[in-house]
């Protein structure tokens, strides 16, 4: 079944829970994820990285198989494309039958964010696809550029944007960082800019930085309107240690038979945090 966020997310707000988006960057790893919220019987999304569309593979090689695993699969699947910063970029990826994009503006001052929101989110109704955007900025746990208190969302401001854009979701900063968090180390949140914002905007909130965020955090966040939560990393991280394993037993092992490891390896870490974010048996 594949949809947009748009239906998927609206649920998630009625029944208070959260949808997982994860990272792909090929048919495996999109397969992986797609198993497990099928095994989980709960709605999915497909993180596409602008990124890792121009670096890695084609947009135009990924999206139509991915579509056919989507209305193949047992549960709700979109494809959003995430952090897409190219305005040309993004309209491309409608075209090619994207259901869900994030504008990712949010280097900008408000008014021009809200500016090329308002474009993508009106590009977007003619493919009855969803727009997530983003106010406030999280850094990454790379070179050390980690969120800040200045780099939190400013609760005013969002709520403006939320207003002015019709988007149907919003990326927010409160505390997470993009990356791989330190070993043992767990971010605080502040709980209170997501409280602001879904109290007067009831829309659909986004946690980005999932990975390391914290089982209790994510709980809470949920609890508090969060209606999407970004894992990458920690889906990533577990394929990375699972190649280790497999080589140190056996390191003529058949590629095929190690990137079926490493598919079986991201599925538990997909499941886990389906878990943690309630949308356990939330699938139509």
């Amino acid at each position: 079944m594949y949809v947009s966020m748009r239906e998927m997310l609206a649920k998630a707000n009625r029944e208070k829970y959260a949808v997982l988006a994860i990272n792909c960057f090929n048919l495996e790893t999109a397969k992986a994820v797609i198993d497990a919220a099928e095994e989980m019987h709960a709605p999915i999304i497909i993180d596409l990285l602008q990124d890792h569309l121009k670096m890695h593979l084609d947009y135009r090689y990924l999206t139509q198989p991915i579509i056919r695993m989507a209305n193949n699969a047992k549960v709700e699947v979109a494809i959003n494309l995430d952090h897409g910063q190219d305005v040309a970029f993004v309209k491309q990826c409608l075209q090619e039958g994207f259901s869900s994009v994030m504008i990712d503006a949010s280097m900008y001052p408000l008014e021009e964010n809200i500016r090329i929101t308002k474009e993508i989110v009106q590009f977007a109704q003619q493919f009855n696809a969803s727009v997530e955007a983003e106010v406030g900025d999280l850094g990454v746990v790379d070179g050390n550029q980690w969120t800040n208190t200045e780099m939190y969302t400013n609760p005013d401001d969002a709520i403006q944007f939320i207003q002015a854009t019709g988007v149907d979701c919003l990326a927010l900063s409160y505390g997470s960082t993009h990356g791989d968090y330190p070993e043992g180390y767990v971010p605080e949140f502040r709980f209170d800019i997501v409280e602001k914002i879904k109290q007067v905007t009831q829309l659909p909130l986004v946690l980005h930085g999932g990975s390391g965020a914290g089982e209790e955090n994510i709980r809470q966040s949920v609890a508090l309107g969060i209606n999407k939560i970004n894992v990458g990393s920690d889906f990533m991280k577990a394929q990375s240690l699972e190649i280790q394993k497999q080589l140190a037993k056996d390191a003529m092992i058949g590629y095929p038979e190690l990137i079926h490891a490493t598919m079986a390896a991201g599925k538990e870490v997909v499941k886990k945090y389906i878990e943690i974010a309630g949308s356990k048996n939330k699938a139509l």
